[in-house]
């Protein structure tokens, strides 16, 4: 398996293109630093009309031992949350593990062009162990879109279908390309998205972008979110407060969590401290919220369903288009960008193929405090709210527990 960090830390040069920030604690802190790159940054006027990705990069120090923290693989985030048979410690060099399941399809939606996506995903996949994967690239406007000039978005394009494809690796894998990252593009791939799951007898969407609420939101919840046969994820964001469509009702809201190791061994999960979280300016509490309406009140409340999404504690990922000038090709990616295509894949892979993403929720809902179905995040905070036992708004109901109540 190839250590990322040796390439990482080439991209450390570009700090001054995005916000710096200190890598939040673990048991044994990874000493680093965070990007932000610009397809992350939500501009002023962006609600509503633009779009923009949930990604961070971890960038670690200099002089850093390499073996301290190299980014958790598809085997060992897959025996942090039971998909597989149990390693102890769940060690990211001792687990080799992968998940095996997956069926229907996944799809993928994003901006822009990735040309390299299909031969980074076959990469990333031999260089893992995971089988190859069914993958088609699809134009959603018919037309091949332009590439993103800065990389970010085709960083995400690379994190999104190789966390699809590691927790269900024989699902059908789209990759919806809009032609911008203009709401309008974007709505226009999800419908894209939608039938084409729909026509392969159901399964996933995964959306890794957002945008600040606007009171016109509720109009798109019907309209874009919809199709019957399929479930849709959005990120929650990687600061506290709400997006959309991570806030339509009609849409599984992924938040992000911590995964802390203690001497290379998995010892807790925590918040992620800039998890996104919070209750709807605009959205009513859906029904499967009834039983958490003393938390979120007449509001819609997100997250649902959280995953590792710290970039301290990130995920390896296998991009060779340039980002900001520098190919990688290996990074050490966070944000709830990771949590949308990892959690379609473990619903994917758990086979209940819900009718609707309400009929997911109300399952997901239904089982809040069964520890064997959710790990219960208690300890840490996101912005001014706090985990707590059962549902709080910086994880929702909290991380998985293998595939049973999925």
């Amino acid at each position: 398996m190839k250590n990322p960090f040796r390439l990482m830390t080439v991209a450390a040069t570009f700090l001054t293109l995005g916000l710096a920030v200190s890598a939040p604690a673990q048991d044994t802190p990874a000493r680093g630093s965070v990007i932000v790159p610009r397809s992350s940054v939500a501009a002023p006027g962006d609600a509503g009309v633009r779009a923009h990705t949930n990604l961070l990069i971890f960038v670690p120090d200099h002089n850093q031992s390499p073996q301290s923290f190299s980014g958790e693989t598809p085997a060992s985030l897959a025996c942090v949350y039971k998909l597989v048979a149990q390693v102890s410690g769940c060690p990211i060099s001792g687990s080799t593990a992968n998940p095996s399941g997956g069926a229907g399809a996944i799809a993928i939606v994003d901006a822009y062009d990735d040309p390299n996506a299909a031969s980074d995903l076959a990469t990333f996949s031999s260089n893992f162990g995971l089988p190859s994967a069914n993958f088609s690239v699809v134009y959603a406007s018919g037309k091949k879109p332009p590439q993103d000039s800065t990389g970010g978005w085709e960083l995400e394009e690379s994190l999104d279908i190789e966390w699809a494809h590691a927790m269900a690796p024989n699902a059908q894998l789209y990759l919806v390309e809009a032609s911008s990252a203009s709401t309008s593009a974007l709505y226009a791939a999800e419908s894209v998205a939608s039938s084409l799951v729909a026509a392969a007898g159901g399964g996933e969407v995964s959306n890794s972008w957002g945008g600040g609420e606007t009171s016109g939101e509720t109009s798109n919840d019907s309209k874009y979110f919809n199709t019957s046969g399929v479930v849709y994820f959005a990120s929650a964001g990687d600061s506290p407060g709400v997006i959309y469509p991570s806030a339509s009702p009609n849409v599984v809201s992924a938040g992000g969590t911590t995964v802390n190791r203690s001497g290379g061994s998995f010892s807790s999960e925590t918040t992620w401290s800039s998890g996104g979280g919070g209750t709807s300016r605009y959205e009513s509490r859906p029904s499967y919220q009834s039983s958490v309406s003393g938390i979120v009140g007449s509001k819609r409340g997100t997250p649902d369903f959280s995953f590792d999404a710290n970039p301290n504690t990130g995920v390896q990922v296998y991009d060779s288009t340039a980002y900001e000038g520098t190919v990688g090709p290996w990074w050490i990616v966070g944000g709830t960008s990771v949590s949308s295509p990892s959690l379609s894949g473990i619903v994917n892979g758990a086979g209940l193929f819900a009718t609707s993403t309400n009929v997911e929720l109300t399952t997901l809902y239904s089982n809040l405090g069964n520890s064997s179905d959710l790990r219960d995040i208690t300890s840490g905070s996101c912005g001014r709210n706090k985990a707590k036992t059962g549902y709080d708004l910086c994880t929702g109901v909290g991380s998985d527990q293998g595939y049973s109540g999925k």
